[in-house]
């Protein structure tokens, strides 16, 4: 990514977290110079001075990185989202992207919604925000997960500026051309729907969705560019079944099994749990609209979510951080890491949103850590999150500072 707003800052005395070691090293300097960070080296006593930012009694930890999100889903109603006005749904997406820098999230995945103009508008500073890895609009079967049209609804506007986060195709002629076609407007990874889910109105949890053939042909068009594919699925037969196929990244996974977790490691998958969404949308602190058939679908997939989470943490599945939120419970995103450590140990949870996410990414040794050149994208909490995650659950009180590719953003 080129041509983003970047900035020169030196940060003074701060200790410096590395997620891959977990460890913490006092009394550091870190420069930036054009968006990098150029120079790490131990520093003195002095104060710092003009231009410089002095992070005596705070921790600097790597911009956090969220990999499953979706920054246009502006209510839990997803599918009341094609009749929305694309500027309206644009605005609102620019205020959740901006409360996501806010809380630490230098960095975003999307799965389903943005584009590459979401995308260009943060690089080019017209909006405050992570930088976002798009997918374009999710590929689903008809009545698959990504097919929000009720039963009594025939229609659909399949016109690409609809502000919807699924597109629908059948058949492997089909598949093909909508995964070219994503592809050609800039998709860093293309997603598909390979399981029902609880947001879709038509599906149950356990179905299985796309052919074999239909998923060999999407993974197939997503090597020949040099993408990748993630998976939405939920059950162990869902999830076994995309992994066989080449999918790269399993999308919430909350009924895999023992038989799932062996499978990351033979096909170098990663695995991405998103706890957070299913409490938000059950204990009803949000002004968001969850329907009675989404609660009773969450209900049956909450609990088991921590056990998936448990199985594939003591198997040494590389598990990276997603949320899913939706609407205004995008202001609980940082919720994650404490849901994540009543299975995880903190140094586990951080790596997630650290190095582990970078690697999904394929920006190994430029997000993710704190070392000469990578972006300068730097958390400044007030306490070890390698200790007590807190510091980063708890943004508003936990977080001092944030910069982003060496530019203050808060």
């Amino acid at each position: 990514m080129t041509g983003s707003p970047v900035g020169d800052l030196v940060l003074r005395r701060v200790s410096v977290v590395d997620p891959a070691a977990a460890t913490l090293t006092p009394r550091c300097r870190i420069r930036i110079t054009a968006g990098r960070i150029t120079e790490i080296t131990t520093d003195d006593d002095i104060p710092a001075g003009e231009g410089e930012l002095d992070g005596e009694g705070l921790v600097a930890v790597p911009g956090l990185i969220d990999c499953h999100v979706h920054v246009t889903a502006t209510n839990a109603a997803l599918g009341t989202l094609p009749d929305e006005s694309p500027a309206y749904v644009t605005a609102q997406a620019g205020r959740i992207l901006e409360g996501m820098l806010r809380r630490g999230f230098t960095t975003v995945r999307d799965v389903g919604g943005a584009d590459f103009g979401l995308a260009a508008a943060v690089e080019e500073g017209l909006l405050a925000g992570p930088r976002i890895f798009f997918g374009g609009k999710a590929l689903t079967q008809s009545g698959g997960h990504g097919d929000l049209r009720p039963r009594g609804r025939d229609v659909a506007d399949h016109h690409y500026a609809v502000p919807g986060l699924g597109r629908v195709c059948d058949g492997v002629d089909e598949v093909r051309r909508a995964a070219r076609d994503e592809i050609r407007r800039g998709a860093h990874h293309l997603k598909i729907m390979i399981s029902g889910g609880c947001a879709s109105p038509t599906d149950r949890i356990d179905s299985l969705q796309f052919s074999d053939e239909e998923i060999a042909a999407i993974v197939q068009e997503a090597r020949a560019a040099g993408v990748y594919c993630a998976g939405h699925a939920y059950t162990a037969k869902a999830v076994n079944r995309g992994l066989a196929l080449g999918i790269r990244s399993i999308e919430h996974g909350n009924l895999l099994d023992e038989t799932s977790v062996a499978l990351f490691d033979r096909h170098a998958a990663f695995y991405v749990p998103t706890l957070v969404t299913y409490i938000a949308q059950l204990d009803g602190t949000t002004p968001d609209n969850v329907e009675p058939w989404q609660r009773d679908k969450i209900s049956s997939v909450v609990d088991s979510g921590f056990h998936a989470l448990e199985l594939a943490d003591r198997a040494g599945v590389r598990i990276a951080f997603g949320t899913d939120l939706l609407g205004s419970m995008h202001a609980r995103q940082s919720e994650e890491f404490a849901l994540r450590t009543r299975v995880q140990k903190p140094d586990a949870v951080l790596r997630s949103a650290t190095t582990v996410a970078a690697a999904l990414l394929r920006r190994e040794g430029e997000l993710g850590v704190l070392t000469p050149g990578a972006y300068g994208d730097v958390v400044l909490a007030r306490a070890n999150p390698l200790d007590d995650i807190a510091a980063l659950a708890d943004p508003a009180h936990g977080i001092a500072h944030v910069v982003q590719a060496g530019i203050r953003r808060s």
